[in-house]
């Protein structure tokens, strides 16, 4: 296995709780990995640990063989170009300027872009998301799914070939969520790798290749795609593991 993020062994405590315990796991390039579980199981604390989001309490993450805690200004630049995430609560900042929040990440990894290019790039990724207002407002006057559209337009900015998705598709119309799905079909149909939290059991059957069931900060089942296509008990497994 080609591994783009390998966790090893990761506890993670916050508050004084242990919240993972012990998980260990190789996400494969090229394929999409659904993190599921109960609520409160951990799910996204994995994904935000995979991310380099949260540091472990003890256990290591390496992105393509690099440990993440250990990398220097350089190495960690080039991994947060490659990798993009999109927050359930979509994480826009409160005090700036929609066009400021999507011209930091090219202002940081593009310096040798112009204003003129960086304005292109936003407007040809705003209209793959399918947003159509103005730039000049802020994450307060949106609605939520509105945020998660600017959310989703950000992670895709800098071409990124590594995504961490938590609840992507989660308050968005059938019209919005429709869109965000082909824009993951078409980077799944580029072999980019794609690590997702959801609770929509059809979300996760139709993108996941490697579905990782996790209770109670632990890895508990993995499943694959063709194991639920042909088990239906696999599959019920599954949607009453997310229900709870």
């Amino acid at each position: 296995m080609d591994a783009v993020i390998e966790m090893k062994t990761i506890y993670f405590q916050a508050q004084n709780q242990e919240i993972i315990h012990g998980f260990s796991f190789q996400f494969e390039k090229g394929k999409s990995t659904a993190l599921v579980g109960p609520s409160g199981s951990g799910k996204s604390t994995v994904l935000k640990l995979a991310a380099g989001l949260l540091t472990p309490t003890s256990g290591d993450v390496f992105f393509q063989g690099c440990n993440i805690s250990n990398m220097n200004r350089n190495q960690n630049l080039s991994f947060r170009k490659q990798a993009a995430v999109v927050f359930q609560d979509s994480a826009l900042w409160a005090n700036q300027s929609l066009q400021q929040i999507l011209e930091l990440p090219l202002k940081l990894h593009f310096p040798e872009m112009n204003k003129r290019e960086r304005n292109e790039r936003i407007h040809t990724v705003l209209a793959q998301v399918g947003y159509k207002k103005q730039l000049n407002l802020r994450p307060a006057q949106l609605s939520m799914g509105e945020q998660k559209l600017i959310a989703f337009a950000r992670a895709m900015l800098c071409d990124p070939n590594l995504f961490f998705l938590d609840e992507w598709t989660e308050s968005l119309d059938d019209s919005s969520s429709e869109c965000l799905m082909n824009l993951v079909r078409e980077r799944q149909r580029n072999n980019d790798t794609i690590i997702f939290v959801s609770h929509n059991f059809k979300v996760i059957k139709q993108f996941a290749d490697y579905i990782v069931m996790i209770v109670n900060g632990q890895l508990n089942r993995l499943f694959t795609r063709d194991q639920i296509a042909r088990d239906e008990s696999m599959a019920q497994h599954i949607e009453k593991g997310i229900a709870l």
